[in-house]
C-alpha cells in the first residue's frame, strides 16, 4: 500500500458552493401543503457537509461560500469553524439571507425538498481576494452540481478551477442534482462543463447516465473517461460503491446499518474518498473508509451531524471485520 501522506504537509482541500440550513418535517408524507411539525435548523449544504467531513478527518480544509448576517448563517459558520474548516473565504452578506432547504420524507423513503437557495446569500458566492488566497495553496478543489444554479456561479467556479489547475491541483465533481433543480436552465450546461474540467467524477447511481449518450453503466463510464476524466466513483448507497479508471474496476460493499437520515451521506462518502486519496491511501482502502463514512452518516438525524473522524471509521471497520 502506498505510504500515507502527513495531512499537515498537504495543501488544503477546498470546496465551493452553498451553505444552507435544513429544516425537517417530523411526519412522513407528500410535500408541504399542510401544517407540520418541523425540526431544525441544522447546518447543511452539500459543499459545507463535504468540507466539514474533510476537516473532521484532520486534513486542511477550506470553503468558499456566502451566508447572510443572520442566525442561520452564524449557526453554520460556528459549526464549520469548530470542526476545523477555514472559513476565511465565506462572505457574510449584509443584504441577503442564508439559504434554506425544507425536507420531508415520503413513506417509501424518497424526499421532497423546498429550496430557498437561488435568491439567497448562496447566490452571491464570489471568488474574492480571500478566496484567491485560500485557493493559492489548494491541492484539490471539490465542486457540487447543486452549487451551479446560475451562469454567474458557473463563471466563478471556472475561475476557481482554472487557478487550481494552473498550480497542478486536481478537481472532483459530484453532480448532486435534485429533481427540483432540473428545471433550472443553467444546470445542464454547468454539468456538461464540469465533465470537461474534473479529474474525479462522483455520481450517485442514476446520475451516471444523466450526462451521457450511453444507456448502460459500463458504456457511460467509458464515455466519461474518454472525455479526459481520470476516474469515476459511483455511489450506490446500501449497495456500496464502484471505482473505475482506465486500468481497473473495483467494487466495495456497504456497511449494513440502520438508516435514520440519508441526507449528507453521499457528501461524507465523497469527502472521505477524496481525503484518503490525497493522503495516498490505496483505492481499495479509500473506498472502504468512504463506505464507512456514509454508513455512520445515515445513522444520525441531520445532514452534518453524521460527519466522523478516522478513529470512528476505524472502529466501525474493525467491528465489521
Amino acid at each position: 500500500m502506498p505510504a500515507q501522506a502527513d495531512p499537515s504537509t498537504r495543501g488544503p482541500i477546498v470546496a465551493l458552493g452553498e451553505i444552507v440550513v435544513e429544516i425537517m418535517a417530523e411526519e412522513r408524507g407528500d410535500g408541504f401543503r399542510e401544517p407540520l411539525t418541523l425540526r431544525g435548523p441544522f447546518p447543511s449544504g452539500a459543499p459545507a457537509i463535504f468540507i466539514d467531513q474533510v476537516a473532521k478527518l484532520g486534513h486542511p480544509a477550506g470553503l468558499i461560500a456566502s451566508v447572510g448576517d443572520d442566525d442561520f448563517g452564524w449557526l453554520n459558520l460556528e459549526r464549520l469553524r469548530r470542526d476545523g474548516v477555514d472559513t476565511s473565504a465565506v462572505r457574510v452578506h449584509p443584504d441577503h439571507v442564508t439559504g434554506s432547504a425544507f425536507v420531508r420524507y415520503r413513506a417509501d423513503g424518497e424526499r421532497d425538498f423546498v429550496f430557498n437557495i437561488k435568491n439567497s446569500a448562496a447566490g452571491q458566492t464570489r471568488i474574492t481576494a480571500e478566496a484567491q488566497r485560500l485557493l493559492s495553496g489548494c491541492a484539490h478543489l471539490h465542486v457540487m452540481g447543486s452549487s451551479l444554479f446560475s451562469f454567474r456561479l458557473i463563471d466563478e467556479a471556472k475561475r476557481a478551477i482554472e487557478q487550481v489547475k494552473a498550480q497542478n491541483g486536481t478537481v472532483s465533481f459530484d453532480p448532486n442534482v435534485r429533481k427540483e433543480m432540473l428545471n433550472i436552465p443553467e444546470m445542464r450546461a454547468a454539468l456538461e462543463m464540469m465533465l470537461q474540467y474534473c479529474d474525479l467524477f462522483m455520481p450517485s447511481g442514476p446520475e451516471l447516465l444523466l450526462l451521457t449518450e450511453a444507456t448502460t453503466e459500463d458504456a457511460a463510464v467509458a464515455e466519461i473517461l474518454s472525455l479526459g476524466v481520470s476516474a469515476v466513483v459511483v455511489k450506490r448507497g446500501s449497495e456500496g460503491a464502484s471505482f473505475h479508471d482506465r486500468t481497473q474496476t473495483l467494487h466495495a460493499p456497504a456497511f449494513a446499518v440502520a438508516e435514520v437520515d440519508p441526507t449528507g451521506a453521499g457528501d461524507c462518502f465523497g469527502a472521505t474518498f477524496v481525503t484518503c486519496r490525497q493522503q495516498n491511501r490505496s483505492v481499495a482502502d479509500s473506498l472502504r473508509y468512504a463506505n464507512a463514512s456514509g454508513a455512520l452518516a445515515v445513522g444520525r438525524r441531520g445532514p452534518m451531524e453524521g460527519t466522523s473522524t478516522f478513529a470512528e471509521l476505524d472502529a466501525l471497520i474493525t467491528a465489521r471485520s
